[in-house]
């Protein structure tokens, strides 16, 4: 995997326009072409500038939703705005797509990793599962699979049942639309879609035949092969993702490079906020506390404080500010200024990891024969397309309801599965095995005798998890990592739910269509689990329990509620609620994860959120 990262590298600089294949020292690529090109970072954000004493409004973190938001209210000449990031720059080769798995556990990633959980992540490393989120301008959205999916219609007018006017599925759309550039031929011009927004939406140009076999094996099910972000969520197709012309379409490429000019935009680099400066007596903002260098520094603001660092460190900020459970914050003698429920309602969507199948024929995208394949190198640097561009190997994905959905929904377009599909396994791909945190001696026992076999595998993902955690403060040292409990499979339902996604996805590899491959279900059993006996319904439970994945959809520490919901964090307006000046704007702000992925719904909140604050403004 290092090698074809390597090469991909030295491919990129255009080193290899004239070599030929025969001529390639593999092990020169690795020392001179890897290493430097690492460290070329994009040039996506405003150039740094010195700092004003205060601006109209600073946003906390340069993700999904910080740099949209940042380019939207930078769009009034009148307003100066500060948006400030933990990290810095990302490298050049996170917009390759299939190296995204790469750039986690790097300088990019804050690298949190769970509490030890007692009923899941039994086979990760020290019973932690690994959560990576982006310290890095462009913050997730650079660290991510790219899979571009809104969710269901259905979870947007729960949203507005529950009291929060204006985000119903119709109210919403709009914000949607306007996020997207779709490139998808036939789709452009939809009700579901809009052309010319920032975020480029496409297919990768690329996919393997057991890409093509998979959507098949789903028609052969009786369902459609449709548009998930459109009219009807229910069956199989390949992946919609944030791709620009075969590369990543990170938040910082969409929404900060067209704003890179503005001079009333300031974004300042490696800067950590410790807290937001709240006066005590009218619980009014009036600016932040941050960390650079090793030095604490402040800046005021005029309007408001924009809190978009994300699901995990927009709580720890409030709570370290004096906002959130006030049990919890006198522990740690912080001074409570509002007490809200901050860091609870956590939730997330997760997976059983590495459910293989083996086929017999070459056709899977195996890292060994990739990084050997010259011409692949090539295709990608001259026209952008190729293996190269499948974001992180994932290719298609289905939709559907399995037997335990309610009986209220189980005949709807609501599913409670997605089925993410990957053209390879993990057998070759150590880069993966320590992405995940899965212990090397149940890797060596379930993929490493697969090495150098084809197949594929699915991620069989829950959408709508029952379980939730919560997040904590550490220590009130704002460097302190916090406390990540998400209490996986606290609820059962949740574990049954997978294991039906498991079980129908070895009847999809027993279809006319995958069985052209002859594919053959993996049956090397996770070490702890065999006493169950492989294949039946209590294996795959403990299967779940040990080998269980985050799908990196953490959401719902700040809740979205009204006034009278007692876990109620912000209104409606993405006002934190008792303190002027505050809001919220990212994913943490969900009342519930949406039956999807999370990263175009992010958008949306940050489309949606510059035009209350526009309004409020005007």
């Amino acid at each position: 995997m290092r090698i074809l990262m390597a090469t991909t590298t030295v491919l990129l600089a255009g080193l290899l326009v004239s070599v030929s294949e025969a001529t390639i020292n593999w092990n020169n690529l690795i020392g001179h072409g890897f290493r430097h090109f690492e460290k070329k970072k994009t040039t996506y954000a405003p150039p740094e500038k010195p700092l004003r004493q205060e601006y109209d409004f600073i946003i906390v973190g340069a993700g999904t939703a910080g740099c949209a938001l940042a380019n939207r209210l930078s769009e009034n000449p009148q307003w100066n705005i500060l948006l400030i990031e933990a990290g810095t720059e990302p490298s050049v080769l996170t917009d390759v797509p299939i190296l995204a798995a790469y750039f986690q556990l790097t300088e990019s990633d804050w690298s949190y990793k769970t509490e030890p959980q007692r009923g899941a992540c039994l086979a990760m490393e020290g019973g932690r599962c690994n959560w990576p989120r982006g310290k890095v301008i462009g913050g997730s959205s650079v660290l991510n699979y790219m899979v571009y999916t809104r969710g269901n219609k259905l979870d947007y007018d729960s949203w507005a049942q529950a009291g929060n006017h204006g985000w119903s599925f119709q109210d919403v759309l709009p914000y949607f639309r306007k996020a997207e550039d779709m490139q998808i031929p036939g789709l452009g011009n939809s009700y579901y879609h809009h052309r010319g927004g920032p975020v480029t939406v496409s297919h990768p140009r690329y996919h393997t035949p057991l890409a093509t076999a998979f959507v098949s094996a789903g028609m052969e099910k009786g369902y459609l092969v449709n548009d998930y972000n459109g009219g009807i969520q229910t069956g199989f197709s390949y992946i919609q993702g944030s791709l620009r012309n075969g590369e990543r379409c990170s938040s910082a490429r969409a929404y900060l490079q067209p704003a890179r000019g503005r001079g009333n935009l300031h974004v300042k680099r490696d800067a950590t906020v410790s807290k937001v400066l709240i006066d005590p007596r009218t619980k009014k903002t009036y600016g932040v506390e941050f960390i650079h260098k090793g030095r604490t520094h402040t800046v005021r603001s005029t309007k408001e404080v924009i809190l978009s660092a994300g699901t995990i460190n927009t709580p720890q900020v409030l709570m370290l500010s004096g906002i959130g459970p006030a049990e919890h914050l006198r522990q740690l003698r912080i001074p409570v200024l509002q007490n809200l429920r901050v860091g609870d309602n956590l939730q997330d969507h997760i997976a059983m990891g590495g459910l293989s199948f083996l086929v017999n024929d070459t056709v899977s995208l195996a890292s060994d024969r990739l990084m050997r394949d010259f011409s692949a190198l090539l295709e990608y640097h001259t026209r952008k397309s190729g293996p190269f561009t499948v974001p992180g190997g994932v290719e298609a994905i289905a939709f559907f309801n399995t037997k335990r959905a309610p009986q209220s929904t189980r005949y709807a377009d609501y599913p409670d599965i997605e089925l993410f599909f990957l053209g390879g396994t993990l057998s070759s791909q150590d880069v993966l095995r320590r992405a995940f945190g899965i212990r090397q001696d149940v890797f060596n026992a379930v993929f490493g005798p697969l090495t150098g076999r084809d197949g594929w595998m699915v991620f069989p993902m829950l959408l709508r998890p029952r379980s939730k955690g919560r997040i904590r403060l550490r220590s009130a040292n704002p460097l302190d990592k916090p406390l990540i409990d998400p209490n996986y499979f606290s609820d059962n339902e949740d574990l049954e739910v997978i294991v039906d996604g498991i079980l129908a996805t070895i009847e999809l590899s027993k279809t006319r269509a995958m069985q052209r491959y002859k594919s053959v279900l993996n049956t090397l059993p996770i070490p702890a689990c065999a006493r169950h006996g492989f294949g039946t319904r209590n294996y795959w439970r403990c299967a779940t329990r040990h080998i269980t994945l985050t799908i990196y959809h953490h959401t719902g520490t700040a809740k979205m509620a009204p006034y009278w919901d007692q876990t109620a964090v912000v209104n409606h307006r993405l006002k934190v609620y008792g303190v002027g000046g505050l809001r919220v704007a990212d994913a943490s702000i969900m009342p519930n994860v949406p039956s999807g992925h999370t990263n175009a719904p992010t958008f949306m909140i940050a489309e949606k959120a510059a035009d209350m604050i526009k309004q409020d403004w005007s």
